[in-house]
């Protein structure tokens, strides 16, 4: 991190790790307070799990942007069971995670709130927990988040008052009262110290996470070992592999700059056609708008984004073959302007990998003017 140095985790001998090896006997109990009856929506998320494999999806969308926002969870409404709203460092300012919940609601999206350590105190927290419940949100993904040195607000002040294991233990006890709500959290098998981090993720799930969402690592292989290790430690929540989904060149470097180093071998030059410099952020070659130094023919475009959903699909597939995976995550960025075009390619994929059993559309009927726009230019929302 600029100015603080590396991650302190890469410094803790192994002996002080001080996270927990092995699940506890019995999952914890939320302050001993019996769990409300479900909200609607949670309960139909739940349902869902219970029969097939489910789809959630990064919610593509300019920050401060309302229309942005609409526009592509209509894409995604009926399509993907859940949008993940990210919070991430690289956001710049965005819209009060409860408030995005709520205007996914609006449009019958299931929202499944990012949450993280980075931006706000506990008794915000706590505020912003209680608000995403109330606007209906199927679940709260909590992260510690990273540093606002590595993200597009270096002159913010990181305030971590807890990190992700506290944030998991406010929101799986805020949840069993308020209806119901899941609680994720992330595992990254292929981040340095890699030897340790299921035994931070199984004290994430002692404190009361339910589902786990598994990282890039490399491909189907080593997910499969990653989620053998963690059912063989005795998880029985929901288990989700995340699935890039790239729909033009300019997205695929937004991919890269991410989880380049993690993605399957050749995945990004399959669809692009080019080599890892045509789609390395800041490469000559491709502009922010994803076309080459003369420009992108409309059939260049269009091969793209047929190629980027057959991968996506086919990718999905292969995860869902994987013991123990229960769903995936399509996950990407868009550069400004490709929002809703990725949204629309998440969307095919989800079609496809769930079939007829997709989630019916449950979008409220809302004033056209409302639902059209462009949004204003920034960051991806994803």
């Amino acid at each position: 991190m600029p100015g603080f140095g590396a991650c302190t985790f890469l410094d803790v001998r192994a002996a002080d790790w001080p996270y927990a090896r092995s699940l506890g006997a019995t999952p914890p109990s939320p302050n001993g307070v019996a769990t409300a009856r479900p909200h609607p929506t949670v309960a139909a998320f739940r349902a869902a799990a219970a029969t097939r494999p489910v789809v959630v999806a990064d919610l593509p969308a300019a920050p401060l942007s309302a229309a942005s926002l609409r526009a592509s969870a209509a894409m995604l409404a009926g399509a993907a069971d859940a949008c993940l709203l990210g919070d991430h460092g690289g956001a710049r300012v965005q819209f009060p995670p409860s408030y995005r919940a709520r205007l996914l609601a609006d449009e019958g999206v299931a929202a499944w709130v990012g949450l993280n350590c980075r931006d706000r105190n506990r008794v915000a927290i706590e505020g912003e927990i209680a608000a995403c419940l109330d606007a209906g949100a199927v679940a709260v993904h909590c992260v510690t988040g990273d540093h606002p040195a590595l993200g597009h607000r270096p002159d913010a002040a990181a305030v971590f008052d807890l990190d992700s294991v506290d944030l998991v233990a406010l929101a799986a006890a805020a949840a069993a009262r308020d209806g119901g709500a899941l609680c994720s959290v992330a595992h990254a098998p292929a981040t340095p110290p890699t030897d340790r981090r299921l035994a931070r993720l199984l004290t994430k799930i002692d404190a009361g996470a339910d589902v786990v969402f598994v990282d890039h690592c490399g491909g189907a292989g080593p997910v499969a070992d990653a989620v053998g290790e963690l059912r063989a430690a005795g998880f029985g929540g929901l288990v989700l592999a995340c699935v890039p989904v790239v729909t033009s060149a300019a997205s695929a470097a937004v991919v890269a700059s991410f989880a380049g180093d993690r993605l399957p071998a050749g995945y990004l030059d399959r669809i692009t056609g080019g080599t890892a410099a045509d789609w390395t952020p800041g490469a000559a070659g491709h502009s922010a708008n994803g076309s080459g130094p003369n420009g992108l023919t409309a059939a260049e475009v269009a091969e793209i984004e047929t190629a980027g959903i057959a991968e996506g699909t086919e990718l999905a597939e292969r995860m869902l073959e994987i013991p123990g995976v229960d769903g995936v995550n399509l996950s990407g960025g868009a550069p400004p302007g490709q929002e809703v075009a990725l949204a629309a390619a998440m969307a095919e994929i989800a079609r496809r990998v769930l079939g007829g059993s997709g989630p019916p559309s449950r979008r409220r009927s809302r004033p056209t003017a409302a639902r059209v726009g462009t949004g204003a230019p920034g960051a991806t929302g994803a």
